[in-house]
């Protein structure tokens, strides 16, 4: 981090932001009582797949998609084989449509125990703070939140204090290194910490279980195997050389190693923490204004009111109505790249995916450089919107979309964890708002996993062993020409991906992505994106340790898609971005 001090305000740079995928370069605008009065929020690396894509074969872009990032490892290949389906007009079998349901959500529990303990809970824990701890204290207090949770013990606390210890005195701390340790902000009791600190442990051994089940169903992980027309996995509960009843009880084994973890580590550990930090109620609101694709269909894509997670956009923070949404129609969601290094065919200022421009323009200043220029381009990400508007994506979204939508699931956790922290509705816009969202959502997604499982179950009981439909696999069945949209929430937030087929190969691909919506430049309006409107208002403790930063940008998950060279099928290079 580095400062800069002018006559009023000064301009502190977090860069890069560690403890997330890809690169992002945050800059903000201090007043003098260490108020963030403007903020810019940058991705520093290209993602070209788009150009990648075009030529290709539509069946394969799922692979090249999915590659976009490893974190996300399934969702960008089932938004891709959902684009291509759509524009083929191909009809998936009903245990297709489960397996990609059972897929979904293992990725989603499993990401968001991995970004609460590893990628988040660093900003509200602190570590070293931990060596103070009493482990009989520690253990007192783990079964008192979670009392059915077999290692709160003195002895296992005692293990986990020596072990730090050790660490810490060798001067090894490792990915617990260079943190601000010690930070007036931290506000949890010693052994709070060294709670946290254990069953960060323990998430870290359990998260490789979970994605067991992407192995099952895709056959590896990451970035399992998809299918345009179905899934790749044939089923035969008779058969050693197919999925069958073994394979079946280990996934269904590991969802209940999932529940477990969810219900007896992650919620208790997420509602002890958030109640030391009240205050973070009323900060990192943001724009108050959210998107959800949804996902999860229970009668098919093609029919959105059937879906476990709700379709819809909440405007100004009003939970009485719930806007649809329409990714095909070109009127509503288009980007815009006034502030990106990017360029648009001359008199475009905002295209619609379908017709959407991937043309590197970068016009920032060389590197390595102190400040980005605000009102110029500064930022490899485009800026999309809805009918003009910035919108945020996430877990967030998708629990106020839900709550909204007068759901009895969607209302009955966010109510019960805010009764617990004594906190009003207000509360869920802002950074605690937005950290319990993706906790309360696992929730719900650990029990649609059984249930998922549980239908799958039934439909194969019926008879059903159908995984696939290839009757329009052949591309002389296509049309010469087509164009389609797949979508999906991927754990970030709402994911669309916009094909255009032409004489059988792909010719326009166009994917925006979840931290497109939330890390987005300014637009021409000079509208901010979320991270930029979310961080403004909040007060730093210390300008040089800017922990606040970090709570709130975290709180969003980010995940920067990046790709830094790109050459056409020739050799020829397109684009070189040198990032230092």
């Amino acid at each position: 981090m580095e400062s800069m001090q002018d006559k009023k305000v000064r301009r502190i740079v977090v860069d890069p932001v560690t403890r997330i995928e890809g690169h992002l370069r945050i800059e903000a605008v201090l007043d003098e009582d260490n108020k963030i009065v403007d903020a810019i929020s940058s991705g520093t690396m290209w993602r070209g797949i788009e150009v990648i894509l075009q030529g290709r074969d539509p069946r394969e872009a799922w692979a090249f998609t999915e590659r976009i990032c490893g974190v996300c490892t399934t969702v960008h290949a089932l938004c891709s084989i959902r684009a291509v389906e759509d524009a083929l007009a191909i009809q998936v079998p009903k245990n297709a449509d489960i397996i990609r349901n059972l897929m979904f959500l293992t990725q989603m529990v499993q990401d968001h125990v991995i970004h609460f303990y590893h990628l988040h809970a660093l900003d509200w824990v602190d570590v070293v703070s931990a060596l103070n701890a009493d482990p009989k204290a520690t253990a007192d207090l783990n079964q008192s939140i979670s009392p059915h949770w077999p290692k709160a013990t003195k002895g296992y606390f005692s293990d986990t204090l020596a072990t730090l210890k050790k660490f810490v005195d060798s001067g090894q701390l490792g990915i617990f290194a260079n943190a601000y340790w010690g930070h007036p902000a931290y506000k949890l009791p010693a052994e709070a910490n060294l709670m946290a600190v254990a069953h960060y442990l323990e998430a870290l051994k359990w998260q490789k279980e979970l994605i067991k089940i992407h192995t099952v169903f895709g056959g590896k992980n990451p970035h399992p195997n998809y299918l345009v027309g179905g899934m790749p996995c044939a089923i035969d509960l008779e058969s050693d050389n197919a999925i069958n009843v073994e394979r079946l009880n280990l996934v269904k084994d590991k969802i209940s190693e999932a529940k477990t973890i969810v219900e007896q580590l992650y919620i208790p550990d997420l509602l002890a923490i958030a109640s030391f930090y009240p205050e973070w109620a009323n900060i990192g609101g943001g724009l108050g204004s959210y998107l959800a694709y949804g996902d999860c269909p229970q009668e098919g894509i093609d029919k959105p009111e059937g879906f476990l997670i709700p379709r819809g956009i909440i405007l100004d923070k009003d939970l009485s109505r719930v806007i649809p949404v329409d990714q095909r129609n070109p009127e509503e969601i288009r980007e815009e790249v006034s502030h990106s290094w990017y360029r648009y065919p001359e008199g475009e200022d905002a295209l619609h995916p379908y017709e959407g421009v991937t043309e590197a323009h970068y016009s920032g200043p060389r590197p390595p450089y102190k400040n980005l220029d605000e009102n110029q381009g500064y930022s490899w990400l485009k800026a999309p919107r809805w009918k003009g508007r910035a919108l945020e994506v996430g877990p967030l979204a998708r629990m106020l979309v839900g709550y909204a939508s007068g759901r009895g699931d969607y209302k009955e956790v966010v109510n019960q964890a805010l009764a617990h922290l004594k906190l009003p509705a207000t509360a869920l816009f802002s950074t605690l708002g937005r950290t319990a969202a993706r906790g309360l959502e696992t929730q719900l997604c650990v029990g649609w996993l059984m249930e998922e499982y549980d239908r799958l179950i039934a439909n194969l009981k019926a008879g059903d062993w159908n995984t696939a439909n290839t009757e329009r696999w052949d591309p002389d069945s296509w049309p010469t020409e087509c164009k389609g949209v797949g979508f999906t929430e991927a754990p970030r937030g709402a994911l669309g991906h916009w094909i255009r087929i032409k004489d059988q190969k792909i010719e326009n691909y166009q994917a925006v992505v979840p931290t497109t919506w939330n890390a987005s430049p300014r637009d021409a309006r000079g509208q901010r994106g979320a991270y930029e409107a979310a961080l403004i208002g909040t007060h730093l403790a210390d300008a040089e340790k800017p922990v606040e930063i970090l709570r709130t940008i975290h709180s969003f998950d980010p995940c920067l898609a990046c790709a830094s060279h790109v050459f056409g099928p020739d050799g020829t290079q397109l684009s070189e971005v040198i990032v230092r």
